[in-house]
């Protein structure tokens, strides 16, 4: 069971379980068939819909979608957020990520960002090498950067820290 909000007003709970879509307890029936890997085209009520993941973010358990072009903010809460919720704990489902580590090994080609500066949520903050590809890191918080751990030309091993962020931003 999910619990969902869209765009900070509308909220259902969502059941998955047994192959089925259950909305607000009531079984919904839709079709779809993937485009792409972030696109689906579905049928609901005898209607068309072209649906489009723009962002997925994990650690904040928050998506931006796009239904025929409109874009939906997403947030979900599972059984686990639900439960530090109900312990008094809601702080720990809402932690802020502090640091930014290698998602993979790699050698850092460009520092994009500086000590103190202040960074908003999908800011561009270095790019890495890995295989061959460049990877564009983005930051996955708000805040003023306390220090940069890389320098341009470092070889860096997965879930090495990137940068630090300060924790009273």
């Amino acid at each position: 069971m999910y619990k969902t909000t869209v765009n900070k007003k509308f909220k259902f709970e969502i059941d998955t379980s047994d192959e089925q879509i259950k909305v607000d307890q009531q079984l919904v029936a839709i079709d779809y068939k993937m485009i792409s890997d972030n696109k689906f085209h579905v049928l609901y009520n005898h209607s068309s819909y072209t649906v489009e993941l723009v962002l997925d973010s994990k650690a904040e358990k928050r998506s931006i979608i796009k239904v025929n072009g409109t874009a939906y903010e997403v947030e979900t809460e599972d059984e686990y957020d639900q439960m530090l919720i109900n312990l008094g704990l809601k702080g720990l489902v809402q932690s802020k990520l502090l640091e930014v580590k290698a998602p993979m090994p790699g050698l850092v080609l460009n520092v994009l960002a500086k000590q103190g500066q202040v960074i908003s949520k999908g800011d561009n903050l270095l790019i890495l090498e890995a295989m061959k590809m460049e990877n564009m890191i983005k930051s996955t918080t708000t805040g003023t950067i306390k220090e940069i751990k890389c320098m341009i030309g470092d070889k860096v091993e997965k879930n090495h820290v990137l940068i630090l962020f300060d924790a009273e931003h």
